[in-house]
């Protein structure tokens, strides 16, 4: 049995990836991340960073999709999020780490606006948000993903953070 509290972690994930709000995870919502991360910092979509991101998006929904998309609509539901992506991917989060990889690569390269490799943490509180976090969990979100505290956050914090928030039920 799930607890009330597992279901709101679980309805939250789902939501975080349900960006058009229709019920379903599909690929439309991994374009429309991309797009609102392209339009937040002002990226071409036609640029390297912006193609970069749309194939990240493209890989991160084929790999969500051939893990969770249990009948092969093109979409996932709920339910299928729920025993397809959050409970095959609490056992393997490596696995949904190196999904996850391509997208979270060329997102951080896009919100890394000196080029300098990290991103600073308003640069992630950024990020966060066109991707719809509320602000008031973003900062604490971006500061949390500075693991070393030089207000810089790399795809080596990041990668295994975001795993571990999609499959770990804290």
């Amino acid at each position: 049995m799930v607890s009330s509290e597992n279901e709101r972690r679980i309805a939250e994930r789902f939501a975080t990836f349900d960006q058009n709000g229709n019920g379903c995870i599909d690929r439309e919502d991994f374009s429309e991340a991309a797009k609102a991360l392209l339009d937040e910092f002002a990226v071409a979509a036609r640029s390297d960073k912006g193609q970069a991101l749309y194939g990240g998006a493209e890989a991160f929904w084929q790999g969500m999709a051939g893990i969770a998309d249990r009948d092969g609509d093109q979409r996932i539901t709920r339910e299928e999020f729920v025993t397809g992506a959050v409970k095959r991917l609490r056992d393997t989060p490596d696995r949904f780490a190196e999904i996850a990889r391509p997208f979270l690569h060329a997102a951080l390269a896009v919100a890394d606006t000196d080029d300098d490799g990290a991103v600073t943490v308003d640069e992630a509180v950024r990020l966060l948000t066109a991707l719809g976090v509320p602000a008031e969990t973003a900062r604490p979100v971006a500061g949390a993903l500075d693991a070393d505290g030089d207000g810089k956050v790399v795809e080596e914090d990041v990668v295994p953070a975001f795993a571990r928030y999609f499959t770990v039920g804290e």
